[in-house]
Formats: C-alpha cells, structure tokens, sequence
C-alpha cells in the first residue's frame, strides 16, 4: 500500500496500470464477485476528478480499468467534508480517489497506488530550483490545497507559513497575486498550468530540484464490504496488466510514461499509437514507478518492444510539425489569473 513520503519512494513498482477514457459520473459494468454494484466516492479535484465533463483523469482511467476487470461500479462526487463520514457510516463502500497522507487507514482495504502523485514547490523565482527538502521553505510563505494541508503528515511540517487554500485555482492565485512565493502541488497540475503560461507568451513556473514528497491514488473499500480483498487483487492485476501496453497513456493524456517494465533496474518508456506522435519529446514523460531512465531503457510502443528511440518512432505516427499543446485547466476560467501573472 501507498504512503505520503518525503524521501524516495519503492514502493512505486508494484503499482499503476492503464486504464481508458470517460468523464461520465456513473459506470455500470458486469462485476461477479460483489452481487450489487460497488459504490466509490471522491471529492473533485481540477483536472483529475470531475462530475461536470471537464477533463478529469481519475475517471477517465478508472472507467477503463473498471471495464476490463468487468467490475460493477459507481462513482459518486461529493463535498469532502462529507466523504469520510460516509465510508464510516456504510453509504458509500469506499473511496476511489484515496491518497494516504497519514490517516488512519484500519478500517480500509486498499489497492495499489494506481496513479502516483509527486508534489513539488514551485514558483515564478528560479530560486526554487535550490529547493530540495520541505526544511528549505523555512519561514516563508507557501500556498497549497486544503486536501493536502489538512492531513497529518503536513501538520507535522513545522516552520512553513502555509497559506491554505479551498481549491487549485485559488492556491495557483496565491502566486499570480504574489502574495506567496511558494505553492507545493502536483508535477501534472504544475505541468497544466505551465502549458497555459506558455501558449499565453507568459514567464512559466520553476520547479524545486526534486520532489518533497511522494504518494498516489488507490481505491480503499471498507473492510464491511463483501469480498474487498478479492476485489483489489482483481483491480490491482488488471491495472499491471493494462499499463505495459500503453492503455494508460490516452486517459492521462500523456504522450510518454515511464516504468521498469523489464524488471531490470531502469524505467523504459511506454506510448501508445493512439496520443503518442514521434514529434512528442521524452522530457515530457511521466513516472510510473519513481525510478529513473538510463541508456539500457528500451521502448514499448503498444506492447511491442523497441531497443531504440530512433525504432520507437518509426512505429508511431510522424507529425510534419509538432501539435500545440493545450492545458486540462479551463482557459476561460485562468484568463484572468493569466492577466495578473
């Protein structure tokens, strides 16, 4: 199981798969180990989770994983004051967006980090590349999310003048304000943010040398619930089934992820014909499993194995001139954080 760390992280490399692409709110789907459907909840969260058909990737993955495991489930949405209280009470079976940053998890069974989460600082100074540990934001103010700074593994981060904030845009506004320095949020929501900054001819974010911390989504169902552990090893199996050949990238909408698919020490790369152009750039990759690329990573484009970048792309579709990027974050809604940057 998953856990918030501030030091390397290895537990990355039992986890994740590929999953595919929905924004529906409800899926239904044949599931024989649990007579009723399984009802999940998450609260929302930009870019990752929605109910209103923004672009959200938990559901996107999860709806495909839930499809190819034929698990029977629904997503629910809710506020997250009320998402504790109703995995405690019986309401809903479980969380499908959990991420374990120090909660008591006794009651639960969990999955396998399926997406992992790396927070960074991060900041309009380039400062923030010196940045390597939580101890060197030090007296100085930082903007981050609720979600994250309302757990117990933050509140024991001392010394930091936190500056909380109800949502995503609001704690991205902390910094277009310059009203704090320093926000700590994810790689991809970072990531998103910078796209709109640069397609917007704007001055993108600097990052912190590395990651301060690391964690991930899992499922986590009450232990009440009829057959969980057999659940999870089902959901678990299908998700290492599904990455390795490439289904997580559509959902992510993400050209190049990266995972030790070889098991021999190093990440290699993983695309899929359906979003990755030879044009896409591998500096754009993101990790599945924490662990780091070498010369001996080798490709897989679909499956299918490649010793050279050069073969990888001869597999993929060849762009004339590379596509703009667009951001997951709504223009329309940052037009104006974009105008104070």
């Amino acid at each position: 199981m998953g856990k918030f760390s501030a030091f390397p992280f290895t537990r990355f490399t039992r986890t994740l798969g590929t999953l595919g692409l929905s924004c529906a709110l409800y899926f239904s789907h044949t599931f024989t180990l649990h007579a009723a459907p399984l009802t999940l909840a998450a609260s929302s969260f930009e870019t990752y989770i929605s109910d209103d058909g923004e672009p959200a990737r938990i559901n996107a993955l999860l709806a495909a994983i839930f499809q190819k495991a034929n698990l029977d489930v629904e997503l629910r949405v809710m506020r997250s004051a009320f998402l504790g209280s109703s995995v405690l009470t019986g309401k809903v079976d479980g969380e499908f967006a959990f991420v374990d940053l120090g909660e008591t998890t006794s009651h639960l069974v969990l999955s396998d980090i399926y997406l992992p989460i790396y927070l960074y600082a991060v900041s309009k100074s380039p400062d923030v590349e010196e940045v390597r540990l939580f101890p060197h934001l030090k007296d100085n103010r930082v903007a981050i999310e609720n979600r994250f700074a309302n757990t117990p593994s933050f509140r024991l981060l001392k010394n930091i003048k936190w500056s909380r904030n109800p949502s995503t845009f609001d704690a991205f506004r902390q910094l277009a304000d310059d009203r704090a320095p320093f926000l700590i949020t994810t790689q991809l929501l970072a990531r998103e943010l910078n796209i709109l900054l640069a397609n917007d001819n704007e001055e993108t974010l600097h990052y912190s040398a590395k990651s301060l911390a690391k964690t991930g989504f899992q499922l986590a169902i009450n232990k009440n619930v009829a057959n969980a552990e057999r659940l999870m090893k089902q959901f678990n199996e299908t998700v290492l089934a599904m990455q390795d050949s490439g289904k997580f990238n559509k959902p992510l909408a993400i050209a190049w992820l990266t995972k030790d698919v070889n098991n021999d020490g190093a990440a290699d790369f993983i695309g899929h014909s359906s979003i990755t152009a030879a044009s896409d750039l591998l500096s754009t990759a993101y990790s599945l499993d924490g662990k780091p690329t070498s010369d001996d990573s080798v490709f897989y484009i679909d499956g299918e194995v490649f010793d050279s970048f050069d073969e990888a792309k001869a597999a993929l579709n060849i762009q004339k001139s590379p596509v703009k990027q667009e951001s997951q974050l709504d223009k329309t809604t940052y037009q104006r954080l974009l105008q104070r940057w």
